[in-house]
């Protein structure tokens, strides 16, 4: 593309089309809850197979889909279509998404290397499709309008989907997939449990895509297609994902997801044998998240329309590392609600209800963040990669869950957790060592980002002048080519 080419108008968008284009990250949220919660109690308690096998499959899984991503970011950038470059990607990888993501529950009776085949095959599968739907999705929130708040509006809505599909099919599972005598090991949960999900997988996102479809499918024929050897594809690339305010950000999130891959690797540590829930308090936990996300649905908007993105990201991750820190220290310092006995579990539901939200209003701003350095890159390189650099983002968050994963393994093992332990039957010791092994981790990963954070350069200021300069250049260029024909 030239560097002339204008970007969208600075606009406020209808509700009707935020709420569609939200909705396709549902299937997001319903693929990451499989893997995060179901999928590895599954192929080693109902399926049989060694958890620490099945760890590495999943794992290898993981890998692969982070190196996928930039390719599916940028062959979506470069797609051309009387649709645009976005929508064909929407349409045509559900329906696979669908019959793979059954296919992955389902795996025949067999022998156990080729179950642990079947496995990767079909996690890699999976994965690859989400992204084909997530990521060109994604890529379209820049393409929609270029108004600097508004952006961070049609992101909460993304939020709000992504964590409300992976909350509705945990609380269907909780409460009526495995809600016999056998619970989370009941073979016969996990037909139903992998229905539900591919049907909401598949509707959501063709519901997205043609909701918005009025809005984007523009043709995009006609456009001089970009060079397609693969020199000039990864001299792209390389010019594009160097950007400096792109970095900056990767560089800070990249600690925020960390400790998101530790905090979720070690929920049923903490819950179980921590807290010490029960299965209604359990139950209760999952609408206290959704309740988070709704909380940071409703604040995020004016929080970054008062103090700008940057800024209030800082603020929302420096309340949250406090209260999460907090929640542990005062544990550490036998202050908190409740002690010596069970702790108090409304004190901690008000902790993390608090420090939860603030989680979330850092991650949207940070994605809002990332739509606006594609006019910055644009002002450098005369390309539009939403989808590059949005894959970018997400190559980085798993490389970043997967170093969670490692360091909540050395906390478990800093802490000695004892193996096959049973809730309430673990030494305080051990539980005050899981508590400081977690509490200084996410403190001081957490602190490192908000350091990196104020790096990033991009203000409501920078980007509304940079949307000037190129509106006024793709103004120029017309009058420029008929002056030299």
């Amino acid at each position: 593309m030239s560097a002339a080419v204008p970007a969208p108008r600075a606009e406020r968008l209808p509700v009707r089309l935020k709420f569609m284009h939200g909705l396709g990250s549902l299937a997001y949220g319903v693929k990451e809850n499989g893997f995060s919660t179901f999928l590895l109690l599954f192929y080693n308690q109902v399926i049989g197979l060694d958890a620490g096998v099945v760890g590495i499959a999943i794992m290898v899984a993981l890998i692969f889909d982070a190196f996928i991503d930039p390719v599916i970011g940028e062959l979506t950038d470069r797609t051309r279509s009387r649709w645009g470059r976005r929508l064909p990607w929407l349409y045509t990888a559900p329906l696979p998404l669908a019959v793979a993501w059954m296919l992955l529950w389902s795996p025949p009776e067999m022998g156990d290397a080729a179950t642990v085949a079947w496995l990767i095959g079909f996690a890699i599968v999976v994965r690859t499709l989400v992204s084909m739907c997530e990521v060109p999705s994604v890529a379209i929130v820049p393409e929609l309008t270029a108004d600097y708040d508004e952006r961070t509006v049609v992101m909460r809505y993304r939020f709000l989907f992504g964590w409300g599909g992976g909350l509705v099919i945990l609380f269907l599972a909780y409460g009526v997939f495995f809600g016999g005598p056998r619970g989370l090991v009941d073979p016969d949960g996990y037909f139903p449990y992998a229905l539900t999900g591919a049907l909401i997988m598949l509707g959501a996102v063709m519901i997205s895509a043609a909701g918005q479809h009025k809005r984007i499918a523009v043709s995009n024929l006609d456009d001089v297609p970009p060079p397609a050897n693969l020199r000039h594809i990864l001299r792209d690339m390389r010019d594009t994902l160097s950007n400096r305010a792109f970095l900056w950000l990767v560089f800070a999130a990249l600690f925020g997801f960390v400790n998101q891959g530790i905090t979720f690797s070690l929920t049923n540590y903490l819950l179980g044998f921590f807290w010490q829930l029960t299965q209604a308090e359990l139950v209760a936990y999952v609408l206290l998240l959704f309740g988070t996300m709704i909380a940071a649905f409703l604040l995020v908007a004016p929080l970054a329309s008062r103090l700008g993105k940057r800024d209030a990201a800082i603020l929302a991750g420096a309340i949250a590392l406090t209260l999460n820190s907090g929640l542990y220290f005062a544990w550490l310092q036998g202050v908190f609600p409740g002690l010596p006995g069970k702790p108090s579990v409304a004190a901690m539901f008000a902790f993390v209800f608090i420090g939860n939200t603030f989680s979330i209003i850092l991650m949207i701003l940070s994605s809002s963040m990332m739509a606006d350095v594609v006019e910055a890159s644009q002002s450098e390189t005369g390309r539009r990669s939403e989808g590059l650099f949005f894959a970018g983002y997400f190559f980085m968050q798993k490389c970043a869950t997967g170093i969670g994963i490692f360091a909540a393994g050395l906390i478990l093992s800093f802490a000695a957790f004892p193996a096959n332990a049973k809730p309430g039957e673990v030494g305080g010791a051990v539980l005050g060592n899981l508590a400081l092994g977690y509490m200084l981790a996410v403190l001081m990963i957490g602190i490192v980002g908000l350091v990196v954070m104020r790096k990033f350069p991009i203000s409501r200021a920078d980007h509304e002048a940079r949307l000037a300069l190129l509106d006024d250049a793709a103004r120029a260029e017309p009058d420029a080519t008929s002056a030299h024909p």
